[in-house]
C-alpha cells in the first residue's frame, strides 16, 4: 500500500487509482515537470530570464517543447506588467483556473482538509521542510516535488488527481490561455490519453465536487526551495 493510500484510503469521486509507478523516460518527465512547475508560478523577470535555459533543458531531455511555444512567447514578447496582471486575473482572482488540485475534487470542505494534510505528510516523509504560504496541493509545488524529490510519490499525487489536471487543462484551453500547453505537457508524462472534453473527464472519474464550505486551518506548504529557480 502506498503512503498516499495509507493517508487517504482508496481513491474516491474525482480521483483515479494510479497504476504502479513505471516511467520509460524519467529524465524527460523530471525536466517537463520542473519546467512546467516554474511556468505556472507567478511570472517575474527571473522567470523570463530562465526561458532560454528551459528550452535547452527540454531539448536535452528529448521533450517536445511545441506545446509550450505559445506560452514561452507570451512570457517573453509582451510587457512583463501585462503578463503579471493577466496571471493574477486568471489564477488568483478566478477559481475557474485553480492551481490547487484538491479544490477540483473537494471544494472548500472538511474532506479537502484531510487531503491537504495527506499531501503535507507525503512531503514530510521525504524530509522536505515547510516554506512559504501556498497550500500543499499547489500544482507548481507538486510538480517540483515529483521532479526533484520523489518521482514515484510525485507520480501518485499527479495521477491520483489526474481529473483535476485535465479539468484545469480544458478550462485553460477553452479560454484560449497559453498555459493550457503546460498542462498538456504535464499530462503527457502520465499514463493514458487526455480526454477531449469535460464530460468525459467527469464520467470517468465519477465527478461531483461538494459545495459545503468550512474554515480550513492555514497550511504552510512551500516545502521546497522553488524560488531558488536554478536552471532545470
Amino acid at each position: 500500500m502506498s503512503l498516499l493510500e495509507k493517508l487517504l484510503g482508496k481513491p474516491g469521486k474525482g480521483t483515479f487509482e494510479p497504476e504502479p509507478y513505471k516511467d520509460a523516460n524519467p529524465r524527460r518527465s523530471a525536466v517537463v515537470r520542473q519546467v512546467c512547475g516554474l511556468l505556472l508560478e507567478y511570472p517575474d523577470q527571473e522567470l523570463v530570464d530562465l526561458v532560454p535555459s528551459m528550452r535547452a533543458a527540454l531539448a536535452e531531455a528529448g521533450a517536445d517543447a511545441d506545446p509550450l511555444e505559445e506560452l514561452l512567447s507570451w512570457l517573453t514578447v509582451r510587457p512583463l506588467p501585462e503578463v503579471q496582471a493577466d496571471y493574477v486575473q486568471e489564477f488568483d482572482l478566478s477559481k475557474r483556473h485553480s492551481l490547487h488540485l484538491t479544490y477540483w475534487t473537494d471544494g472548500d470542505t472538511r474532506r479537502r482538509g484531510e487531503a491537504l494534510a495527506a499531501f503535507k505528510e507525503v512531503y514530510r516523509a521525504h524530509g522536505a521542510l515547510p516554506e512559504g504560504s501556498e497550500l500543499p496541493d499547489y500544482l507548481p509545488l507538486v510538480l517540483e516535488f515529483a521532479a526533484k524529490v520523489s518521482p514515484s510519490d510525485g507520480y501518485e499525487l499527479l495521477q491520483r488527481y489526474r481529473p483535476s489536471l485535465e479539468l484545469l487543462r480544458l478550462a485553460l484551453r477553452d479560454d484560449n490561455l497559453p498555459y493550457s500547453g503546460a498542462l498538456a505537457l504535464v499530462c503527457s508524462t502520465l499514463p493514458g490519453v487526455s480526454p477531449e472534453d469535460r464530460q468525459t473527464v467527469m464520467q470517468t472519474a465519477g465527478y461531483g465536487p461538494p459545495t459545503e464550505t468550512v474554515g480550513l486551518e492555514p497550511y504552510s506548504s512551500r516545502l521546497l526551495p522553488v524560488h531558488e529557480r536554478n536552471a532545470p
